[in-house]
């Protein structure tokens, strides 16, 4: 089975040292996502429709609301890997315009390869992390450094920003499926038929899905489910409630489930989850 070694939660918001054997299923982030690998065999994402190879030499590079699914080989090797999962208003801080990550396009490709300083970045980072756990401010200073790297070699960050705010003043969300939206966020484990937000929209169901995913960029079901992992992931962090009461908070029938969708959707289970991420952490600061 799939372990986090350390999980580290901040303002910049996760970083997670995954050492994985299964697969992940397709799923979306809020975040600027960057995948390294640290050890253990070659592997691949599904970004999209485009396969990613993960190794030594590449980084997989997944923009902000982009589907994606780990594929594990049924009896490869295992292989670890450094998961970044990026707040945009974090990287706003190093320049404003990167603030833009929060957007589709701020990675141009998928799949490009690292030199060698990117390499060394990575892999001290994830020693750091294994090696002396509560060191917090020296990982996040690590952190800084290998996204600065990371940005500077896989964007146009001088004019990302501009570019990406003429798509969004033409991408303007339909306000019916900010309607949706609104309701799949106030309350996630009230929404038990997907196909019932057509109606709230006042939509045909072919309709809301046509629309909702040309707004966001992935289907209703997919939006669902990243507000309750990223719901789930922060309460794992920052609060002591039952797995069992957060299960029937995010409208799930049975704990089992729950625990299911969690390490589905992360890899580990909630428990797990909760352990590593606690282990040298302070407060986590994750918001969805």
């Amino acid at each position: 089975m799939s372990d986090a070694l350390r999980i580290r939660t901040g303002e910049f918001g996760r970083v997670a040292l995954l050492d994985m054997d299964r697969s992940l299923v397709r799923h979306a982030h809020p975040h600027c996502h960057v995948l390294l690998k640290v050890d253990g065999a070659d592997t691949s994402f599904l970004v999209g429709d485009e396969v990613a190879p993960l190794t030594d030499d590449s980084a997989v590079l997944i923009n902000a609301w982009t589907p994606h699914a780990y594929v594990h080989r049924q009896n490869a090797p295992r292989t670890i890997i450094l998961a970044l999962y990026i707040e945009p208003s974090w990287l706003a801080g190093f320049r404003p315009n990167w603030a833009a990550s929060a957007g589709a396009g701020f990675f141009g490709k998928t799949i490009d390869a690292i030199t060698p300083a990117i390499r060394k970045q990575t892999m001290d980072l994830a020693a750091s992390m294994v090696h002396t756990p509560t060191a917090i401010a020296e990982h996040e200073s690590q952190l800084g450094e290998l996204m600065i790297a990371v940005i500077e070699r896989f964007t146009e960050w001088r004019s990302v920003g501009d570019s990406l705010r003429d798509a969004a003043r033409n991408q303007n969300i339909d306000w019916r499926v900010a309607k949706a939206v609104s309701e799949l966020r106030r309350n996630p484990g009230g929404v038990t038929n997907i196909d019932s937000l057509a109606d709230t929209a006042g939509m045909s169901r072919a309709n809301f899905f046509r629309v909702f995913e040309s707004s966001t960029g992935v289907t209703p079901r997919v939006f669902l489910n990243m507000i309750r992992i990223e719901r789930a992931v922060s309460a794992a962090v920052t609060s002591d409630i039952s797995f069992g009461a957060l299960s029937d908070t995010l409208g799930f029938t049975t704990q089992a489930h729950f625990t299911r969708f969690f390490r589905d959707h992360s890899g580990v289970t909630p428990s797990s989850f909760r352990s590593i991420s606690r282990l040298g952490n302070v407060s986590g600061f994750l918001r969805i």
